[in-house]
C-alpha cells in the first residue's frame, strides 16, 4: 500500500498545491499525495496555476482546490512547506519542513525557483 504524503501550508493556495500537483505528476506510482492548510483561500494562487500550466502542462484548476487538514485522509507523512513564522498545528508533528519561502506576489523567477525546488524535493522523497 502506498504511503499518503500531505503537504501543509497555512492557506493551502500556493506551495502546498504545487507540491500536490507535482507529486501526482512525478511520483503517483510511489505515493498518494494531498495538500491542505489550517485555513483556505477562495482559489489557488493564480501565478502558481499559470506557471504550473506553462512548465508542466498541469491545470491545477481542474483537479485541486484549497482545503483544510481535516478534509484529507490522515497522512503517513506530513511535510511543511515552510512556515516563515510559525508552522500551523495539525494535531501531530511534521515529518519534515522544506523551508520554502512563499513566492506570492513575487516575480516569476522567484516562483520558478520555488517550483523547481519542490520538484527536486519530490524526486528525492524516500519515505
Amino acid at each position: 500500500m502506498k504511503k499518503k504524503i500531505a503537504f501543509i501550508c497555512i492557506h493551502n493556495s500556493c506551495r502546498s498545491q504545487i507540491a500536490e500537483a507535482l507529486g501526482k505528476h512525478l511520483r503517483s506510482d510511489d505515493f498518494d499525495f494531498y495538500s491542505a492548510g489550517t485555513e483556505t483561500k477562495p482559489q489557488i494562487n493564480r501565478d502558481a496555476v499559470r506557471l504550473m500550466k506553462e512548465l508542466y502542462g498541469i491545470d491545477m484548476d481542474l483537479s485541486q482546490y484549497s482545503k483544510t487538514f481535516d478534509k484529507v485522509p490522515a497522512p503517513d507523512v506530513a511535510i511543511s512547506m515552510g512556515c516563515d513564522v510559525d508552522c500551523p498545528f495539525i494535531g501531530r508533528e511534521f515529518d519534515a519542513n522544506w523551508g520554502l519561502s512563499d513566492p506570492t506576489g513575487k516575480a516569476d523567477e522567484e516562483f520558478i525557483k520555488v517550483i523547481k525546488q519542490i520538484e527536486e524535493n519530490i524526486k528525492t522523497l524516500t519515505y
